[in-house]
């Protein structure tokens, strides 16, 4: 029978005594509309809502417990683990009282991992975690039982919650690991305890609040930092990236190079870009030479081949399965291309930006055929790299488009550096909000135009893509989407 997480486990893992009599399988949330039967559901304090509020909401919809920090008025017995105290007899629905609600989820999570045995593989880094993790993790599952973070399940509460939802089933979890200041991945380490770490990059994406590029890079670094020692510990380390290349001195563990230059372990060439049909490469390992067609877009993508082939190398999979994997992509990896204004293709790139993915954005626009508008928001968190990160990307703008549209106040330093590289000034427009830039666009559109949009989350770039779109049609393509 496979092995869930029961309420008496849950109880253990908060620090109570083993009781008997609850062996009920649970799943905890912290969303109360998500409550239902065989839930637990942490009172969590958000910024606006007080899951205490909430509490009498979950157990009425069949949560079997509710987690809290302070007393709330509902009728139900009330276990406070503040006072140490463990009654022995216990009914459902029931109130738990702990010190942290913050804690007691991420103490539980690290029980519950204790508790089973599959490999788990952590991934980290500045740009590309999420798609990596869903390319990681659909090579894995063709020979072992996967499981993954959901969504960007990265953080404090994402990552507990998805080890709290592992059975004993299990053999293989990937679980993408964030970070905005240097500690965070070394506690969510401490929690999910991983035998596989892997860095992507080191850019300035969260600056504002990690400070500089050496901080985030110290703070990536806590993966590898973290992992057991060689054999069963493995960093997974990009060799083009200077940064992530010296974390290889960091680690007990072995250490495994990805990247476009011989001196990797695993390394690739004749990267070709097939459009919005993906990309070709050519992998080496060894004497081993493979070729490999796979629908992430973009050139750049070759580092998400590498590092999911890596991965799977470094586990046992074999290329036949580590190319079935890549070919299988999640809803994670998908790019949106839908129907616009006058027969014009719509890249809808909105989930979020910064320089290296949106540079990345724009080269494969570059890649397409038609005329191209790019249509950039923007991009924040960038501390003191803010003036530079967009100026970086207006430059590449001025060789990629036709018509450059930009939304927002930082992004008028990438319309400025556009025309100071050569885009003509009549062809760049430096706007403010969503609504102008429609206006514009909805005049400017010509048949055959290929218009990407991308911006950051804040931005609400979305609402520009659900006006030009065609009504009434969508058509997804299968590709990368950029963080």
């Amino acid at each position: 029978m496979t092995k869930r997480l029961t309420l008496a486990d849950l109880l253990e893992g908060l620090g109570a005594r083993r009781p008997a009599g609850l062996a009920q399988p649970v799943m905890p949330v912290i969303d109360s509309r998500k409550a239902g039967l065989g839930t637990v559901f942490f009172a969590f304090q958000g910024e606006k809502v007080d899951g205490h509020d909430f509490v009498g909401d979950a157990l009425r919809h069949g949560a079997l417990a509710a987690v809290v920090e302070r007393p709330v008025a509902v009728e139900a017995p009330v276990l406070d683990l503040t006072a140490g105290t463990s009654p022995v007899d216990l009914a459902t629905p029931l109130v738990i009282r702990v010190p942290s609600v913050l804690q007691a989820l991420q103490g539980a999570a690290a029980y519950w991992r204790r508790q089973l045995h599959p490999r788990v593989i952590g991934i980290t880094g500045s740009v590309g975690k999420t798609t990596t993790k869903e390319a990681v993790a659909r090579v894995l599952a063709r020979r072992y039982q996967t499981a993954r973070s959901e969504g960007s399940y990265n953080n404090e509460l994402g990552l507990p919650l998805t080890l709290l939802a592992l059975t004993d089933a299990c053999q293989r979890v990937v679980l993408e690991m964030g970070m905005y200041v240097r500690g965070d991945i070394r506690a969510l380490a401490g929690i999910a305890q991983p035998h596989v770490g892997v860095v992507t990059n080191v850019e300035p994406v969260h600056a504002e609040r990690a400070g500089s590029l050496e901080a985030i890079a110290l703070g990536k670094r806590e993966l590898v930092e973290a992992l057991p020692p060689a054999p069963a510990g493995v960093a997974v380390l990009n060799h083009d990236d200077p940064r992530v290349r010296a974390m290889a001195e960091a680690t007990a563990a072995r250490v495994f190079y990805y990247g476009l230059t011989q001196e990797a372990d695993l390394w690739a060439d004749e990267v070709e870009s097939l459009g919005l049909e993906g990309i070709r490469v050519r992998l080496h390992y060894g004497k081993e030479k493979v070729h490999l067609r796979v629908p992430l877009l973009g050139q750049h993508s070759v580092h998400t081949v590498l590092r999911a082939a890596a991965v799977g190398l470094i586990e046992g999979v074999d290329w036949q399965e580590i190319s079935e994997g890549l070919r299988t992509p999640g809803a994670q990896l998908r790019l949106v291309t839908v129907p616009g204004l006058r027969d014009s293709l719509i890249i809808d790139d909105t989930y979020n930006a910064s320089p290296p993915s949106t540079l990345a954005a724009l080269n494969l626009l570059h890649d397409l055929d038609g005329r191209k508008i790019a249509v950039l928001g923007d991009m924040l968190e960038l501390g003191p790299y803010e003036e530079e990160g967009h100026r970086k990307v207006g430059g590449r703008a001025a060789g990629v488009v036709h018509t450059l549209v930009t939304v927002g106040p930082r992004a008028r330093w990438i319309a400025e550096e556009a025309r100071a590289s050569g885009l003509p000034a009549a062809q760049v427009h430096a706007l403010d909000d969503a609504p102008t830039a429609i206006a514009l666009l909805q005049a400017l559109i010509q048949p055959g135009d290929v218009v990407l949009v991308k911006g950051s989350r804040a931005m609400k770039m979305e609402t520009i893509v659900a006006a030009l779109t065609q009504p009434g049609e969508e058509t997804p393509t299968w590709g990368l989407r950029w963080s």
